[in-house]
């Protein structure tokens, strides 16, 4: 077992750290809580739009917003985006600075200043996503469906047991 990310590229996870031997979520609980917060908010955070299209369009034109496909930063600080977006935030993070966010919540505020200010990956600027063994990473749910049987789990938790995971679970949409 290795590293993988789950839904949207960006995080990874330790894939026994996250999954039961059937596939899976394994019940919060077991989870460090590094890992549980992170799993709660990219369940909130999938089939949300990209960051950088939400600043262009805004909610008034947020139909022309593209879904996010990848992730980064922080939980409860993340950067969300798009395949076309991407580029701009690892320009952003590698090449302007972005780096000295690393680690903190401000991190998404910081690049998002960036982005209205005008930044944007020079042309040319690519990214490479490298998979070492693409034949042995299970393949990650669909951004737009659920993480199996966690929304279940934390429908089903009553009050005290919710409250032990000690997390703002308020982004989570049981409507569906």
């Amino acid at each position: 077992m290795g590293k993988v990310s789950i839904g949207l590229r960006g995080w990874r996870f330790d894939e026994e750290a996250v999954f039961a031997a059937d596939g899976t979520i394994r019940p919060l609980d077991n989870m460090d809580a590094e890992t549980r917060e992170r799993i709660v908010r990219l369940s909130a955070m999938m089939g949300e739009p990209c960051d950088c299209c939400y600043l262009i369009h805004g909610e008034e034109e947020i139909q022309r917003c593209n879904p996010a496909q990848a992730i980064y930063g922080e939980a409860l600080g993340e950067v969300l985006l798009c395949d076309d977006h991407e580029a701009d935030f690892v320009y952003w993070f590698q090449e302007e600075g972005g780096t000295r966010h690393a680690g903190e919540r401000e991190l998404k505020d910081r690049f998002h200043q960036w982005f209205l200010d005008g930044g944007r990956a020079p042309d040319g600027f690519e990214l490479e996503h490298v998979e070492e063994d693409p034949e042995d990473v299970p393949e990650a749910p669909d951004p737009d469906e659920e993480l199996p049987g966690l929304e279940e789990e934390i429908e089903e938790m009553d009050d005290d047991e919710l409250d032990a995971l000690d997390m703002d679970l308020s982004d989570i949409d049981f409507d569906g």
